[in-house]
């Protein structure tokens, strides 16, 4: 969920100062974070019956499909011819945050809850700003580094406290975190002249080709018959988990900056924690409760635009 960096640069600014309500900027980044927690429940529901990895290639093919009509709609500028280096770069981040951060995410919902796979994956945000730290030498400010404490003290609650769960899928869902962190700071480094739609289209496109080239080279495919429910909530994974989450976003980015939408990434996993539970009847421990409360407050934290 990249932006370009043009659009960061303007959106900061904004970020910084005081900035009247909005209602429609608002709305937005409830209704995406919510599709975005839904997806977690339709991935684990729809993993009983189809393998991950076909599951992952044909969700993000029909999805960019939906988003190359969006770009084609929103962004009417002509689409800029890009290097052999910068086509090499788009493929990277398709491989990093569909490919890797999607198929990690959900090798991990085959083994641990729904509601412990989003409170790992969405840590990334906390990993973005140790990664930007390392190796594009962002300074953290004080607010963000007691964020990234709890962050960690959030994971810990997560992964050590809670007893039945299954410590490799604990790391999994990590490793999607990971994943979507490194796609993050790579694209802010490479700076690419795409538009976010054009951006997504092509980073989709790449990740689920190579999702759908490997799960064939593992012998996995789509299974021959699937129930009318399976569909529906296919249907849901593909339009509101997916472009709608994504056209959502980019509409909240568009109208509330970047660093102030990204504040509030947390709704995110905490939807995904209630909806297991009334969904899927998920039992919550006081771990997972705990955990997940300490990760919500340090994305806020660390995400939390300074105010002049």
């Amino acid at each position: 969920m990249a932006t370009s960096a043009r659009t960061g640069r303007a959106e900061e600014g904004a970020g910084a100062a005081e900035t009247p309500p909005d209602y429609l900027w608002a709305l937005s980044l409830v209704a995406a974070t919510f599709f975005m927690g839904s997806s977690f429940i339709a991935g684990k529901i729809l993993l009983r019956s189809i393998p991950p990895l076909p599951l992952l290639g044909w969700r993000f093919l029909a999805a960019a499909m939906l988003v190359w009509v969006l770009a084609r709609l929103i962004e009417r500028d002509p689409a800029p011819r890009l290097s052999a280096r910068q086509r090499g770069l788009v493929a990277a981040l398709g491989l990093l945050q569909t490919g890797a951060n999607m198929t990690f995410m959900f090798l991990a919902l085959r083994r641990i809850s729904p509601a412990a796979t989003a409170i790992l994956a969405f840590t990334n945000p906390l990993w973005v700003a140790v990664l930007a730290t390392v190796f594009l030498r962002e300074r953290l400010r004080a607010v963000q580094v007691l964020g990234l404490l709890l962050g960690l003290g959030g994971v810990a609650l997560a992964l050590g406290l809670e007893r039945g769960e299954d410590f490799g899928g604990q790391l999994l869902a990590l490793g999607s975190a990971l994943s979507w962190a490194s796609a993050t700071v790579l694209h802010r480094w490479a700076r690419l002249p795409l538009g976010p739609w054009r951006l997504s289209f092509w980073q989709m496109l790449t990740g689920s080709l190579a999702i759908l080239l490997v799960g064939t080279l593992a012998g996995e495919h789509w299974p021959a018959q699937l129930s009318a429910s399976d569909w529906g909530w296919f249907a849901w994974l593909v339009g509101p988990g997916s472009a709608a989450s994504f056209g959502l976003w980019f509409v909240a980015l568009r109208r509330g900056g970047a660093t102030r939408s990204s504040a509030f990434l947390f709704l995110a996993p905490l939807f995904a924690v209630a909806l297991s539970h009334f969904v899927l009847s998920t039992p919550l421990s006081l771990a997972q409760l705990a955990g997940g409360a300490l990760v919500a407050a340090a994305l806020y934290l660390v995400n939390r635009p300074t105010r002049r």
